[in-house]
């Protein structure tokens, strides 16, 4: 048997490898990556939730079946640990969003996403803190405290889903799942040096994923290798009737992982790379990455998204009004915190919504509520949904010269904690991020080292043609060729056993 602290340094492969060795058990891997999470956790406050009966009953399912000759029928995730963002659905779990909303709320059925990683034979080991609702770039606005980076316990791992990038990055988890409205996948993997996919619109399920912008909102996994990511978006995809906007997707996303790149034209942003507020060790960074995606035969080509600037302004008209709708529903009587001892209901309403919301929370439903109004509507909405327009447009025609774009992340490493109290000023971390959830293509972050004046992680963001993911997995793959695999952050290293 391998030793327990090993299991946190390995991949899926390795997994399944030493599983269908019978070097140890599917058992074995459940009960020490709950012992781990417990331990090494306690600080970093990734996890809100542990499910550690349910990993032990899903490792019973795949040791049965290993032992009875048919390991390769549970699923392409048997055994692999998986954390999920507490946006998701899990029969019999809380479902908190990391807001006091939600505190008491269990979960009456389990979302699509979550039941796919479960039918693909995965350990279910709990459930991540996120920013309440979604609603942030650093998982600073959880009810329930924040998540540490696990580079730097000053620092933030990214948002929302900064539970899940925090877990994978620290070898606590292999794979996790997490949400993407406006970078939120993408930006704590950049921030915790790990892969992170936000998949074309529609690819996954978002049913039973708890809504913050329903036309922005994508599922998608977090992993330390390109490959492990496809793997479980392999999973988690595919055509789902429960949900109106989920398509027909048929496609192995680690088909083309080896092919290599030579001849693929690669589209650089100009107007990205000069952008205020870029600092100097990511602009450095990325385009060290260009060049050496060149090296190994790509062809750099510049192209022009000329309404992108005007992404973030179209972004907190829709996201905040799709969110002021979909919160409607947590009025502390079919949902969410109720306030006792009110007589009547409109003082139960508002107190009762106004404890049970955080302050970016209030915030939303308030921009979201103005910006619906009547005699605002037409000012601002309408507009913002002629620029998304304008947007998905730019896209398509860049996408006729190029089969994927390289771009930063984030403008910056990871920042420490209460360093940005600007509302504002937080909202410009998803500055390059933004424009591809409102144009509904693939993205994903890419780690390509670390800067030269933090010494903290830095991602590379891969764009692809809508429900051509393909493309940027194979992009990925060749930057993973060069820089690695994502390591563990180094003071869980030893802990993982790497």
């Amino acid at each position: 048997m391998a030793a327990k602290t090993a299991f946190g340094a390995m991949g899926v492969r390795d997994l399944q490898a030493g599983l269908a060795a019978k070097e140890f058990t599917a058992a074995e891997i459940a009960s020490a990556t709950i012992d781990r999470i417990q331990q090494s956790d306690k600080q970093m406050h990734a996890f809100l939730e542990l499910t550690a009966d349910m990993a032990a009953s899903a490792a019973k399912k795949v040791d049965s079946a290993i032992a009875s000759g048919k390991f390769d029928e549970v699923g392409a995730l048997a055994g692999i640990p998986v954390g999920f963002k507490d946006n998701m659905n899990l029969l019999g779990t809380h479902t908190t969003c990391s807001s006091n909303m939600l505190a008491n709320y269990v979960s009456p059925y389990t979302a699509t996403c979550v039941e796919y990683t479960l039918n693909a034979g995965a350990l279910p080991v709990g459930k991540l803190n996120m920013d309440e609702f979604a609603f942030g770039s650093s998982t600073e606005t959880s009810a329930f405290g924040p998540t540490l980076n696990p580079w730097d316990f000053q620092r933030v791992p990214g948002g929302s889903s900064g539970g899940s990038a925090a877990a994978v990055a620290a070898g606590l988890v292999p794979v996790a799942l997490g949400s993407d409205t406006g970078g939120s996948i993408r930006q704590p993997a950049s921030f915790c040096g790990i892969v992170g996919v936000k998949p074309t619109y529609g690819v996954v399920s978002r049913y039973g994923v708890v809504a913050f912008g329903s036309s922005l909102d994508q599922v998608g996994p977090f992993a330390r290798s390109v490959e492990d990511a496809a793997l479980a978006l392999n999973a988690i995809s595919g055509f789902d009737e429960h949900d109106c906007t989920s398509q027909c997707v048929d496609v192995d996303f680690t088909a083309n992982l080896a092919e290599g790149i030579k001849g693929m034209r690669i589209g650089i942003v100009p107007e990205f790379m000069e952008a205020e507020g870029l600092t100097d060790e990511v602009r450095s960074r990325i385009t060290e990455a260009a060049q050496k995606l060149a090296d190994l035969g790509a062809e750099l080509v510049e192209i022009e998204l000329e309404h992108a600037k005007a992404a973030m302004s179209a972004y907190y008209v829709l996201g905040p009004c799709e969110a002021f709708s979909n919160l409607a529903r947590f009025d502390s009587v079919r949902y969410g915190y109720c306030d006792p001892g009110h007589t009547d209901l409109d003082t139960q309403y508002e107190t009762s919504r106004s404890k049970g919301f955080g302050p970016e929370a209030r915030r939303r439903i308030m921009l979201g509520s103005y910006l619906l109004s009547s005699g605002v509507y037409d000012t601002y909405y309408y507009p913002a949904q002629q620029v998304r327009t304008l947007i998905t447009q730019d896209y398509e025609h860049a996408f006729q010269k190029v089969d994927c774009i390289l771009s930063p992340v984030s403008p910056r490493t990871a920042f420490k904690f209460g360093e940005i109290g600007d509302p504002a000023q937080m909202y410009l971390s998803d500055m390059f991020t933004i424009s591809i959830n409102i144009a509904g293509n693939g993205g994903m972050s890419v780690p390509v080292g670390l800067g030269s004046q933090t010494n903290l992680p830095i991602g590379a963001q891969l764009i692809s043609p809508a429900f051509k993911d393909v493309n940027m997995f194979r992009v990925a793959a060749a930057l993973e060729s060069i820089y690695g695999k994502a390591p563990i952050a180094p003071a869980f290293a030893e802990k993982a056993g790497e």
